[in-house]
C-alpha cells in the first residue's frame, strides 16, 4: 500500500493547513512548554521500504509528552508480560479527559487504559529500574534502539517545569497506591515520568519508530526485532482506541489511523504495509491534539485513501 507522496508534494499539504497554526495556542499549563513557536510546522513519512520524505521545520526537537506512553507501555510489557501489566491498567477507551480522576474512583479502581495520565503514570512505574534514573535511562536506551540514534536526551528544563507543575499527577500517583496499583516512592515515579515526557526527538527519528511499528515491530533499516510482534499490535490497537485523548472516535472516523498525540504539538501515525508518519504544529485544539498536525492528516488520509475502515 505504498503510495508516492513526494517531499514537494507533502511541502504542498504543509503549506495548505500552515493559516490553522494560530487556531489552537500552545500548551501554556506546562510553563517551559509555552514558549513554542507556533510557526514551527514539520512532516515527515518514513515509508516501510525504507524511503523517507520530509518537509518543514524538520530539525526542530520537541518533547514526546504523551507520545512517550506507547513506547513506554511498549517496554513495560516487555519487562513484565501482559498479565502483570493489564491486570493493573485496563484496555477500555474513555470519554473522559486525558487527567480526570474520576474513573479511579469507580469499581474495580484502576485505571481504564494506558493512554490517559493515570495508566500511563502506572506504566512508568512498572518499567524496570531501582531509581527514576534507572527506568529513564532504560526508555532512552530502548528510544536509541527505535531509532538508530543515540543523541537523543530529555529536556531537564521541560521535566523539571512539569514536575514542579504536576500536582494533578501526584494526586493520581496518590490514589493509585492506596488501591496498589502502584508501589514506591510517587515522587520517584513522577520523576520518571516527565522525564519520560521531555525525551526530545525530531519529526523524521518519530517517524522511523511509526514506520517500525508498521513493519511489526521490525527496523527497517538493519532487519532486526526490537519489539515482539503482538506487543506492537497492542500499542498500534490503543493508539486506534484512545491515542487521541477524548476525540479519538471523531479521529478514527475522519482520519482513521492508528495515531498517538502529545500536547507539544506532536503526532506519531502508524500504518500497516505504509509506514509512520509524524506531524509537528504546537497550536492545540480543546482536546490537547495539534490542530495543524489533525488538518495534515486528514487531508493525507482522505487525499490517499489511508484510512484503515
Amino acid at each position: 500500500m505504498i503510495k508516492d507522496i513526494s517531499s514537494d508534494v507533502l511541502n504542498d499539504w504543509l503549506n495548505n493547513v500552515r493559516p490553522y497554526a494560530y487556531d489552537g495556542q500552545v500548551a501554556n499549563y506546562i510553563p517551559a512548554l509555552s514558549r513554542q513557536n507556533p510557526e514551527d510546522l514539520a512532516v515527515a513519512i518514513h515509508y516501510i521500504d525504507g524511503n523517507t520524505v520530509e518537509a518543514g521545520e524538520v530539525e526542530v526537537r520537541f518533547t514526546l509528552q504523551s507520545i512517550s506512553k506507547v513506547i513506554a507501555l511498549a517496554l513495560a510489557l516487555m519487562d513484565n508480560g501482559e498479565s502483570y501489566v493489564f491486570d493493573r491498567v485496563g484496555m477500555e477507551p474513555t470519554g473522559d479527559p486525558f487527567h480526570s480522576i474520576y474513573r479511579l474512583e469507580q469499581s474495580p479502581s484502576k485505571p481504564l487504559n494506558p493512554m490517559i495520565n493515570a495508566g500511563a503514570l502506572a506504566v512508568t512505574n512498572m518499567i524496570h529500574g531501582d531509581t527514576p534514573d534507572e527506568k529513564v535511562g532504560r526508555l532512552l536506551s530502548f528510544i536509541h534502539e527505535l531509532t538508530d540514534d543515540h543523541s537523543i536526551r530529555y529536556n531537564e528544563e521541560v521535566a523539571v517545569s512539569e514536575f514542579e507543575s504536576a500536582f494533578l499527577n501526584r494526586s493520581l500517583l496518590f490514589y493509585m497506591k492506596q488501591h496498589q496499583i502502584v508501589t514506591g516512592s510517587v515522587e520517584e515515579t513522577l520523576d520518571a515520568y516527565t522525564k519520560q515526557c521531555a525525551i526530545e526527538v525530531n519529526v523524521c527519528q518519530l517517524a522511523r519508530i511509526g514506520a517500525l511499528l508498521a513493519n511489526g515491530g521490525i527496523d527497517i533499516e538493519s532487519g532486526r526485532r526490537i519489539i515482539p510482534k503482538h506487543l506492537a499490535r497492542i500499542c498500534k490497537t490503543f493508539m486506534v482506541t484512545c491515542g487521541m485523548y477524548d476525540a479519538s472516535g471523531s479521529f478514527a472516523i475522519k482520519v482513521g489511523i492508528p495515531a498517538k498525540s502529545g500536547v507539544s504539538g506532536s503526532v506519531l501515525a502508524s500504518l500497516n504495509d505504509f509506514g509512520g508518519i509524524a506531524v509537528y504544529g504546537p497550536s492545540l485544539d480543546e482536546k490537547g491534539n495539534s490542530v495543524v498536525g489533525l488538518r495534515l492528516l486528514e487531508t493525507l488520509s482522505n487525499r490517499y485513501d489511508l484510512s484503515i475502515f
